[in-house]
């Protein structure tokens, strides 16, 4: 498999599971999701910034844009419905840069500051992409505990049961 088809069905995911979690989360009250719940960015709340200002930072940086981002518990968004309308632009942003990526993409290296780590670092370009849909599915999987432990339940969460591969491509 190239990295292109990989980023894009990788970018697929990353929509979906937004939505089924930010439905969910949704559903519950401002203080039962900026309630601190002992996750590594406390809160539900939380944990959507910190997602949400790591794949701008990663957009940023892939971009050739100056990155925004001060520091991985950056809290841009206070408000959960502006955090969500953001969210969802940003996914729009990750799935064309995906679907831009070409097949040779993944052979060359990439340099960059790490705000989280304060230092130059040169990964393959391939490690890149991976990190990017990695870090994304890690939080959101603390995400879903978090819900789950709120009784929000945000159901099947495998990758081959998204809509991607189960509804007709037009």
């Amino acid at each position: 498999m190239d990295i292109g088809t990989y980023a894009r069905g990788m970018a697929a995911y990353n929509s979906w599971m937004n939505e089924k979690v930010f439905s969910c989360a949704a559903e519950l009250g401002d203080e039962a999701r900026k309630r601190d719940l002992g996750a590594f960015f406390q809160s539900i709340h939380g944990t959507l910034n910190h997602i949400y200002v790591g794949d701008e930072a990663w957009m940023q940086r892939l971009h050739g844009e100056p990155v925004t981002m001060t520091s991985p518990k950056d809290q841009p968004f206070e408000g959960f419905d502006e955090l969500w309308r953001a969210r969802r632009s940003l996914d729009a942003r990750i799935a064309t840069w995906a679907a831009s990526l070409e097949p040779a993409f993944g052979l060359s290296t990439f340099q960059f500051f790490s705000v989280t780590y304060r230092r130059e670092l040169s990964l393959p370009k391939w490690a890149v992409v991976v990190h990017v849909f990695n870090h994304q599915t890690h939080h959101r999987g603390q995400v879903t505990t978090l819900l789950k432990q709120l009784g929000k339940d945000p159901g099947v969460t495998d990758f081959p049961w998204m809509p991607y591969f189960t509804e007709p491509k037009v």
